[in-house]
């Protein structure tokens, strides 16, 4: 009767709770990574945007008005670069996690399949 019963929390703790237990872990490194992404870009859009308002408050004249806009158009450059680079990472983040998922689904439904046939 004991090795029944532990023959069958065997099986669910390598069914369930151990595939559970990994994806779980791999959805919070996902969210880890993606949180830490996400706050890095609103960094450095803040800082961008400061930058930016301090040479506005710097203009006194034509030529720093010139200045200023020639700051505008660089400013907007970086960060239409900088979003598309946070745009890739996001995506690559999100792929790895998905492609990891899938694995981690397939074999726990390979296991499951095996068990079941025992």
């Amino acid at each position: 009767m004991n090795k029944t019963v532990e023959k069958t929390n065997q099986q669910i703790e390598s069914t369930f709770i151990t595939p559970m237990r990994s994806y779980t872990l791999s959805a919070l490194d996902y969210y880890e990574l993606l949180f830490s992404a996400q706050l890095d870009a609103a960094r450095a859009y803040s800082d961008m945007t400061i930058a930016q308002a301090r040479t506005w408050l710097d203009v006194k004249d034509a030529d720093g008005f010139k200045k200023a806009m020639e700051s505008q158009q660089k400013t907007m450059s970086d960060l239409l670069e900088r979003m598309k680079g946070d745009s890739e990472k996001v995506t690559s983040i999100s792929q790895s996690f998905m492609k990891d998922s899938q694995k981690m689904a397939e074999e726990s439904t390979k296991k499951a399949l095996e068990t079941a046939k025992q």
